[in-house]
């Protein structure tokens, strides 16, 4: 099979005995960057075109073309046939006149963000840098600004960690429902932008492998991410051998640069588990992972993009889960859709606040810790799956553990009103004696008893949150 060749040997300084090779058992060595397991907590961001007609989802570019759908409803009723107005049209109406990427990243830094992880080019295949492989950019058309230049800058320059993320190869059938009637998808004008618009059954092309592979080695070398997000399309058996060149390719990068880079994948296909890092979407595991990993979630409840419809998680939600997740070796990446004007929706800069607010306390017991021998204990069942929402809510009763060092944290996932009582810090259970327990953010006098079968801490009247709590344990030498 033809494929783009990429000259690793250009890559200066590298030792033969840290040069990855594109295939699996070389890139088995890859180990998993320390700065990715300590920072927990980064911000995912959808923002393109798809903002513009802010309805029904980040997919609207698609379903709009898909007869029968309430998107192909909503178009010809408001907007007219897409012969005549198809989706290119909504470009010259993406401005982004209000995008400020310095306000932006303030914000994500305010959350208590490590890292940012703008979409540099969504299925419908509009990039949102500037790039030498395709005029239906951002840079060119629309905002006519390189969005992700302007976001790797004010990133780096706030001490935070720049990723970002590829959809592109989901563009090889993105389209392919206008195909079927009479669209603005068929006309060879705009062939460069929809194309190729086949099945999903029909084995992709060399040519746009090809153009997947170097759209994406272009992106490495321009803006140095040291995350680099697939979705799952990229599972395709005939895209294998540009997997393993593109992995290859960014980890030398990363040697080359001294940093360390991370590939997110989903559903146990794309990479092996050993030579990048397993994404959840929608959903976590309901046990600890010996390999780090993370879930890709939203604040939106029904699009990762921006519509005037959305409905948003609470702050409760998202602090409660993230520390469900960290309990178990997970990161969260946090997904937010501004509007096409660039602003941020004012519900998802109060979740942000407000989780910020809680790390700025408790952050002990989040960055830079590890699991504990178990993740936790509580009534309340733990979602587990991608597409699984916590949709029983975590209470006081539930706790999570993560340690560092010698420490280990217990977080109840609310404000207790009553004792609270630990099975797995009991005497009985031979983890330790305790010798201290303070609650962070707070100077009040933690009352607490280490029986045979529990460890009972006796509530406080006044918390230093109400979204969850968390104990400093020492344990006697």
């Amino acid at each position: 099979m033809a494929f783009a060749i990429i000259s690793f040997l250009s890559i200066s300084g590298l030792s033969a005995q840290k040069y990855y090779q594109p295939n699996w058992e070389s890139m088995k060595s890859y180990q998993i960057p320390d700065w990715f397991r300590d920072a927990k907590f980064g911000i995912f961001i959808h923002w393109g075109v798809y903002s513009v007609p802010s309805f029904g989802s980040e997919w609207y570019p698609r379903n709009m073309y898909d007869q029968g759908t309430d998107e192909f409803k909503h178009h010809v009723e408001k907007f007219g046939p897409q012969k005549k107005f198809g989706y290119k049209d909504f470009i010259t109406d993406f401005k982004a006149e209000k995008f400020d990427a310095t306000k932006w990243v303030e914000l994500f830094k305010k959350a208590g963000a490590k890292y940012i992880v703008p979409v540099a080019e969504h299925h419908d295949g509009f990039a949102m840098y500037k790039t030498s492989m395709t005029k239906w950019n951002a840079a060119e058309m629309g905002p006519k600004r390189d969005i992700i230049g302007e976001l790797s800058v004010a990133v780096k320059k706030a001490g935070l960690v720049f990723g970002l993320s590829s959809h592109r190869i989901e563009h090889w059938w993105f389209f392919n429902e206008g195909r079927k009637f009479d669209s603005d998808v068929n006309d060879l004008a705009f062939s460069d932008f929809y194309g190729p618009a086949h099945e999903e059954n029909e084995t992709m092309s060399p040519e746009f492998m090809n153009d997947w592979l170097l759209r994406n080695t272009e992106l490495v070398n321009k803006y140095e991410p040291q995350l680099f997000w697939f979705d799952w399309w990229i599972e395709q058996p005939a895209l294998d051998p540009y997997r393993k060149s593109f992995a290859a390719y960014y980890y030398n990068k990363g040697l080359e640069w001294n940093k360390g880079v991370v590939i997110n994948y989903k559903n146990n296909i794309s990479y092996p588990e050993d030579v990048a890092v397993l994404d959840m979407e929608r959903g976590k595991l309901d046990s600890i992972r010996k390999l780090a990993w993370q879930t890709d979630d939203a604040i939106g409840n029904e699009s990762w993009g921006y519509t005037t419809t959305n409905t948003f998680k609470s702050a409760q939600y998202v602090i409660t889960n993230l520390i469900d997740i960290v309990s178990k070796n997970g990161n969260l990446l946090l997904n937010i859709g501004p509007r096409p004007d660039g602003t941020i929706t004012d519900q998802e800069t109060e979740v942000l606040t407000k989780t910020g607010e809680w790390l700025s306390i408790n952050g002990e017991a989040i960055y830079g810790t590890r699991p504990w021998v178990i993740f936790g204990e509580g009534p309340t069942k733990s979602a587990s799956g991608s597409f699984a929402d916590q949709t029983i809510p975590f209470t006081a009763q539930d706790v999570r553990f993560t340690k560092k060092g010698n420490i280990v944290y217990a977080t109840l996932l609310g404000a207790p009103k009553s004792a609270t009582s630990i099975k797995a810090l009991a005497k009985r259970a031979k983890n330790g004696q305790i010798a201290k327990i303070e609650l962070i953010g707070s100077s009040e006098k933690v009352n607490w008893i280490q029986k045979d079968d529990e460890l009972v801490i006796k509530p406080l009247i006044k918390y230093p949150s109400t979204f969850a709590i968390s104990y400093r344990i020492q344990f006697k030498p």
